[in-house]
């Protein structure tokens, strides 16, 4: 780890300051023009500090990633309530939603996609992780409260994270005008999400089989 001594150019910690300095090299130019000279610079440390912690700069943007995205999630979690079910299902749609506009990914997007591409096809990062970690707590409280249909947790959890996802990076590849908005499209996740999240209704007995009414 870090020292984690004052630095007063910030008023925040080293590491702090480093992923605040990350942050702002990476909205400026991109992270493949960031070098570790530009991040220890803007930190005001030096870059002994950064080879103590973080070898490249990828592994620095890395950790700035999983900093930026819970600090996103924590502050929509903050803002839903209801039965775990209602909170899960709206902390996802307005996460997604915020997260599609948060300016560091807007950044990766336009700039360095390739970035991305490890972790949609061969590896979860350590963002992924934390994430899947909040969704499945908050699914077993589901489980609890009999809000959530009852299965294995953790499989839950990665089906979740696999539909939101695919709503919070491929969306614009679907976007058009009127029924085809982004606002259209969060309607559809939040339906996507009750409807795989409510419990199956027991069927009711003595009901003729096919009857529709």
């Amino acid at each position: 780890m870090t020292s984690i001594r004052h630095n007063h150019r910030y008023g925040r910690t080293d590491e702090e300051a480093v992923l605040d300095a990350a942050r702002d090299c990476v909205l400026a130019v991109g992270v493949r023009r960031t070098t570790l000279t530009d991040i220890a610079r803007r930190a005001g440390v030096s870059r002994m500090t950064l080879y103590r912690r973080w070898p490249d700069v990828q592994t620095i943007v890395g950790d700035l990633m999983t900093r930026e995205w819970l600090a996103l999630a924590e502050s929509v979690m903050a803002g839903s309530s209801g039965d775990a079910r209602t909170r899960l299902v709206d902390t996802l749609v307005r996460g997604t939603r915020a997260f599609r506009g948060h300016p560091l990914l807007r950044k990766i997007v336009e700039v360095d996609p390739e970035l991305l591409l490890p972790y949609l096809l061969t590896r979860t990062g350590a963002s992924q992780e934390a994430f899947l970690e909040l969704i499945e707590r908050e699914l077993v409280r589901g489980h609890e409260d009999g809000t959530v249909r009852t299965d294995v947790p953790a499989r839950q959890a990665r089906a979740v994270l696999l539909v939101v996802q695919g709503f919070a990076l491929s969306l614009p590849t679907m976007l058009g005008e009127g029924d085809l908005s982004a606002e259209r499209f969060d309607e559809e996740l939040r339906l996507l999400l009750q409807r795989f999240l409510t419990p199956e209704r027991p069927e009711r007995p003595g009901r003729p089989e096919g009857n529709a009414q």
